[in-house]
């Protein structure tokens, strides 16, 4: 078995409550940020603003440089945005390594429901990516790119559309590579962790349900538009929703089945 690869501990990305939590390995954080629809991406505006800026964008890990390396491998991660944006142009201006941004995102797996208000929480995975941001010049680095992100948003998506994108397209679109210097994810899993005084109160637990409820996120049935001319929905889109769907109802109801921690044991 090989080893795992991890990210240093830094100020920056060390967990310091329910550090039990935290996992600093390659391939989970990873895979957390690339089952995200929606990647948050703080960065500071400059001077003149005082307030840090944020952004939802699609992004994506992976290598350019090794497209067969793995999640668990050290990857980039992309992000897709318009030419003009803020968050562009100062990534165009930075100088030496590139934009400081920090890239995070989070995904609920269950509601886990205890005696007391204070002991509620999720079942969820969360990860945090901290690097510096620099715009994809390399033509050939930018469709590859374009072609990742797009096949997150749905496997298959990019060879089942009009490629490649025109020269108005290339234009307006901009990738961002972020250099990963560090990162952290934390995840939860089991069900309720109460405290032995409510266990042993007989008068809570006979009028309070507790338990998890799981959560994930569910595909509908395709809704074609108004110009669609195909009569039917492509095997692409199909056996994309019912993996998924699958996929994440089973993560969901399994995370309730793992045991908690001997630390969220009372």
């Amino acid at each position: 078995m090989g080893r795992t690869l991890t990210y240093p501990k830094r100020t920056s990305n060390t967990a310091n409550r329910y550090k039990h939590r935290a996992t600093y390995d390659l391939g989970p954080i990873h895979s957390i940020i690339n089952d995200s629809h929606v990647l948050h991406v703080s960065f500071s505006p400059g001077p003149e603003d005082p307030f840090p800026a944020i952004l939802p964008m699609i992004g994506q890990m992976g290598s350019f440089e090794y497209p067969s390396a793995s999640i668990d491998e050290p990857l980039e991660c992309y992000l897709h945005g318009y030419v003009s944006s803020r968050i562009m142009n100062l990534a165009r201006n930075s100088e030496g390594d590139g934009l400081p941004v920090c890239v995070a995102t989070s995904k609920v797996d269950g509601l886990v429901l205890s005696l007391t208000p204070n002991s509620h929480s999720y079942n969820y995975r969360s990860a945090i990516l901290h690097g510096y941001a620099k715009l994809v010049t390399d033509e050939a680095e930018k469709l590859w790119a374009m072609e990742m992100i797009t096949n997150s948003v749905l496997t298959g998506r990019w060879n089942n559309s009009r490629v490649p994108p025109d020269k108005a397209e290339m234009s307006s679109t901009v990738i961002l590579k972020v250099k990963i210097v560090d990162g952290s994810g934390k995840i939860r899993d089991g069900g309720v962790s109460d405290e032995r005084k409510d266990y042993d109160n007989e008068e809570v637990t006979s009028k309070v349900w507790t338990g998890v409820v799981p959560v994930w996120e569910t595909y509908g049935e395709p809704v074609p538009s108004g110009d669609s001319k195909m009569s039917q929905v492509p095997e692409h889109i199909t056996s994309y929703i019912a993996r998924k769907n699958a996929q994440n109802r089973a993560l969901a109801e399994g995370a309730v089945k793992i045991q908690l921690p001997a630390e969220e044991q009372h």
